[in-house]
């Protein structure tokens, strides 16, 4: 198998896994919403330093995307 073929598989590999962590990622409930199960209501209470934007699923899905398009890339140019 040619070095390009291989480079292209690596990266879609790491794109679907790096996908699927940012699925994970939008699809949580933010730390700082809470769920009333009597009232069945949300409420939210927020403050700057308790505000986590992203988790470590985010993160690390958006290094895997990153480099998954380096070797899709990589390989493009090498065929």
């Amino acid at each position: 198998m040619a070095i390009a073929t291989q480079l292209h598989l690596a990266g879609s590999a790491l794109g679907v896994v790096g996908a699927m962590l940012l699925f994970v990622e939008f699809f949580q409930l933010p730390s700082y919403v809470r769920f009333d199960r009597d009232f069945e209501s949300y409420s939210v209470e927020i403050s700057p330093n308790d505000a986590d934007e992203y988790t470590f699923f985010g993160r690390a899905g958006a290094i895997l995307i990153a480099v998954a398009f380096a070797l899709q890339l990589t390989g493009t140019f090498l065929a």
